[in-house]
């Protein structure tokens, strides 16, 4: 038989997505893959059986519907403090994986390099290979995750094609700051690159921390290429309705490969969506402090049972240290984070991700979870959790 795609035998399936699977198979709090357990807000639901009643049904424009656009460009125009056109600035995309996609083959040509953070939201390794670029990774150093502007700069002087920037970051919840932004958009300026952007989790930030958009600042807005999505922010991940904002020039550019990689996003989705862009500010507060109780919860259980772990600046992710049982005599000594999440799921029935998926340098003592669940889910995930010591307790001593 043919050889299939070299870049295909490059990259694996999603190690997020494995341990979903595998979480569901046995019947596990899934605290791997980032979705809420809760429903969405009633004024979008209310308005989806209305729609799914009057339509639309076929497609919308291809870049998107224009009332969408409108709302997401009042929405945004708001957080950036300056008017956004909602024909020539923005594209939405079927989920912010496709806008990163997109934003990606439209900004490089193969051969290309691209700057990425490690660690990493898992989809950035795929998209660079996808998209014929070469990565270029850059340690956020634990555990704060800053960045030493003098690697990155480094980085730059390789000539990159662009920088991605999760922010907040998935999976170690750092929230950039101003300066750091200013700082990334200003080797952008420099060595001639863009900005891509992933700020899903924009409104899932702790105080003190703030999200600053990074297409706001003039000094570099027109560097700077924003992937989000409704996905997180309205508890609709299933929908898959993402969006890019940038420059008129880029946005064209997208627009074709959006154009024939997808077609177009759901045109009811779309429609229901509208109510929910038109949210006032009070929403995206309430957002934040029943993400901000949720976080507490979480990692209030994480300290009693005496698990070390991250402290999230924004998102809903928090990173576990499970280097106690790979010591020597433990269970799990020369054994990979991998094994320790498989092992976890079928015994103590709480899913979680290796945090080698996530990471460049080779780190295999951190594992992901997430805290978007219902405060029920989340008592009985802690009350789960805390049997992990006495349960390696005695399966050492067996052995």
């Amino acid at each position: 038989m043919p050889e299939l795609s070299r870049r295909v035998q490059t990259f694996t399936d999603s190690v997020i997505r494995r341990m979903t699977r595998i979480s569901d198979e046995v019947g596990a709090i899934n605290l791997s893959q980032g979705f809420p357990d809760f429903p969405p807000p009633r004024e979008i639901t209310d308005r989806l059986r209305e729609v799914a009643d009057e339509g639309p049904h076929q497609y919308s424009v291809t870049f998107g519907a224009e009332n969408f656009r409108e709302a997401l460009a009042r929405k945004m125009g708001r957080a950036y403090g300056r008017d956004i056109n909602p024909d020539t600035e923005i594209l939405v995309t079927c989920g912010g994986t496709e806008a990163m996609m997109s934003a990606m083959m439209t900004v490089c040509n193969p051969g290309d390099k691209v700057v990425v953070f490690s660690p990493f939201y898992e989809n950035y390794g795929a998209d660079a290979i996808l998209s014929g670029a070469d990565p270029i990774f850059v340690p956020l150093v634990p555990p704060t995750f800053d960045f030493d502007r003098e690697v990155l700069e480094d980085a730059f002087r390789q000539h990159p094609k662009a920088i991605i920037v999760c922010n907040p970051s998935n999976p170690c919840g750092k929230v950039f700051t101003r300066e750091e932004l200013l700082f990334i958009g200003g080797l952008c300026s420099k060595y001639d690159a863009y900005m891509i952007t992933d700020e899903v989790y924009e409104h899932i930030v702790f105080a003190p921390h703030v999200h600053v958009y990074a297409g706001s600042l003039p000094e570099i807005a027109d560097r700077v290429i924003c992937c989000s999505s409704l996905s997180k922010t309205y508890s609709i991940t299933g929908w898959r309705l993402g969006y890019l904002i940038g420059p008129a020039d880029v946005i064209e550019g997208a627009k074709k490969v959006h154009d024939f990689l997808t077609v177009g996003a759901a045109a009811p989705l779309q429609e229901a969506a509208v109510v929910g862009l038109q949210f006032p500010q009070s929403y995206y507060d309430d957002l934040t402090a029943l993400y901000t109780k949720k976080r507490k919860i979480f990692l209030d259980g994480l300290d009693r049972i005496g698990l070390q772990h991250t402290t999230p600046q924004g998102s809903y992710f928090v990173m576990v240290d499970i280097s106690e049982f790979q010591k020597p005599g433990m269970q799990f000594h020369g054994k990979t984070d991998m094994e320790f999440c498989e092992w976890m799921i079928r015994n103590v029935g709480v899913a979680a991700v290796p945090g080698s998926s996530f990471f460049r340098e080779p780190v295999n003592h951190l594992i992901r979870l997430h805290f978007a669940r219902s405060e029920e889910t989340l008592y009985e995930s802690i009350d789960r959790l805390s049997k992990i010591p006495e349960l390696l307790k005695s399966c050492t001593s067996q052995t």
